[in-house]
């Protein structure tokens, strides 16, 4: 009890007790964090300056996130958070695969533009040398957004909506064009790679691994000649195929 009394008279307030809570303060705290880290780098930021750009005091920073990693952590976890959300709302659609895959890689290019410099020191933490960040596993996230697709493209092969093939292949060209699509976000935002331009990639990708009969159905005739045989290379194929 001597003690406790002790640590009340310390401080003016009761013994554990934390400062107010003020969502303002957590969030310049974020925005002074996000900023330092991608500036100066995980390792070279300081919790001093971190605090000295947010303008609070230490024990603020220490009761929203404890320390450091806390913030670098909370960071990770709320853009992947959102980022689980979205796969599982998209699973949920009753649209085709391809319109589901479009859904999903819209969807996660919007996220990634939203939460741009939490994505900058992602790439930098997982690409670039070792900062000191603890551990955030990137790539089992990576890999939901890959399991994702490849299921979207394998119920489109089941279907009949997507010709029978390799679906890890078909999947990684989908993969593919988002990467491009985020990564331009990153270093060329003046090519302005939005949603729609990528939604036109990937038509592009589906009108390559569509179906036969869905192209008859869609009257591509360029591309059913050459699925069918039919164009010139068809018809000399044909032709040698009838001398022997």
């Amino acid at each position: 009890g001597a003690l406790m009394g002790v640590k009340s008279g310390m401080t003016g307030k009761p013994a554990g007790a934390a400062p107010k809570p003020d969502l303002a303060s957590r969030e310049r705290l974020l925005k002074s964090a996000i900023e330092l880290f991608n500036r100066k780098g995980y390792a070279s930021a300081s919790v001093r300056e971190i605090v000295a750009a947010a303008g609070v005091s230490k024990p603020v920073l220490y009761y929203y996130f404890r320390n450091k990693e806390g913030i670098y952590l909370h960071m990770m976890r709320e853009g992947f958070s959102k980022f689980e959300s979205m796969l599982k709302a998209t699973s949920g659609e009753k649209e085709s695969s391809a319109e589901r895959i479009r859904l999903l890689s819209g969807r996660s290019l919007d996220l990634f533009r939203e939460h741009i410099e939490v994505a900058r020191l992602m790439y930098a933490i997982y690409y670039g040398p070792p900062q000191g960040a603890p551990f955030f596993d990137f790539d089992a996230h990576h890999r939901k957004f890959q399991d994702a697709v490849h299921r979207l493209v394998e119920e489109g092969i089941r279907s009949g909506e997507f010709r029978k093939g390799n679906a890890e292949d078909m999947m990684w060209a989908v993969i593919g064009a988002v990467n491009v699509a985020m990564e331009i976000q990153l270093c060329h935002p003046e090519l302005e790679m939005d949603r729609e331009k990528l939604r036109r990639v990937l038509d592009m990708i589906f009108a390559g691994i569509a179906s036969g009969d869905r192209l008859v159905r869609r009257g591509s005739s360029g591309i059913r000649r050459r699925l069918h045989g039919t164009g010139a290379v068809g018809r000399q194929r044909e032709r040698k195929g009838e001398r022997r």
